[in-house]
């Protein structure tokens, strides 16, 4: 789970819940939406776990937004609320017991990020521990023997179907994953898409130069990596940026 918020969103209309659920989840600050429909759900759902906001309607049935707030202000470690209503008659009643803000419907994304940012301040979020880092290595099966290749042997990377080819100094490693899979693991470890089925370690990369027909080629010790025009820019800034923070191979002398 990302690091961030955790968020319970309170709405008795499921419509009107499912819209605040969807930009709650589109916020880089928020890590976990939890919804209830109604109050009394609510209050379990905070009983058993603990949120660092409550987004929370006023006008619902049995117990309203402005009671629950209330109780909810009790609380030895009572969460941040943010009421969110179609009606503006609230808000001295809502700021009165404590809300940080009070959005009405329909919500903006850019008041939801104002909001966001308030609540932030008073309940910063939690840094979630570092995972461990699972794909450094990579098990290879060949005659019957296990060897790990790790990430920072290999070159360049090549789809081939379900399995991709790791090209080491080694040797090629046939490995079954699918190429956008290792790109997802790979891409925050300094690995570039370079073509539909090429992935290239930036720091591998000695130079760019063209090829016969006016295509571009990453060159690498291990061979040239194709570089498609969809993915020729983002390749250049990566490598300027890896240059700057002194990341890349010394070019070959001739």
């Amino acid at each position: 789970m990302k690091s961030g918020l955790r968020v319970l969103a309170v709405d008795d209309v499921p419509a009107a819940l499912a819209d605040l659920c969807r930009l709650l989840r589109a916020a880089p600050e928020v890590a976990e939406v939890t919804s209830a429909g109604d109050p009394i759900d609510a209050l379990k759902l905070i009983r058993q776990n603990r949120f660092d906001a409550v987004f929370l309607d006023i006008a619902m049935p049995g117990l309203d937004g402005l009671e629950l707030a209330a109780l909810l202000s009790k609380l030895a470690e009572p969460p941040v609320i943010v009421f969110v209503t179609a009606y503006d008659e609230h808000a001295v009643a809502a700021f009165g017991i404590g809300a940080v803000d009070y959005l009405l419907k329909p919500v903006r994304a850019e008041r939801l990020a104002d909001a966001l940012a308030r609540v932030t301040r008073i309940a910063p979020a939690e840094e979630a521990p570092p995972r461990p880092d699972a794909m450094a290595a990579l098990p290879v099966e060949s005659g019957g023997r296990t060897r790990y290749v790790r990430r920072d042997e290999v070159r360049f990377v090549e789809a081939h179907g379900d399995y991709v080819r790791l090209h080491a100094p080694s040797g090629v490693h046939l490995v079954r994953m699918p190429i956008s899979r290792l790109e997802e693991y790979w891409e925050s470890a300094g690995f570039a898409r370079t073509h539909r089925g090429y992935l290239v370690a930036l720091a591998a990369v000695r130079e760019l130069r063209s090829d016969s027909v006016g295509g571009l080629l990453a060159h690498t010790d291990l061979g040239d990596v194709p570089v498609s025009r969809r993915h020729a820019r983002e390749l250049r800034e990566r490598l300027l940026r890896a240059a700057q923070r002194g990341e890349l191979s010394r070019p070959e002398r001739g």
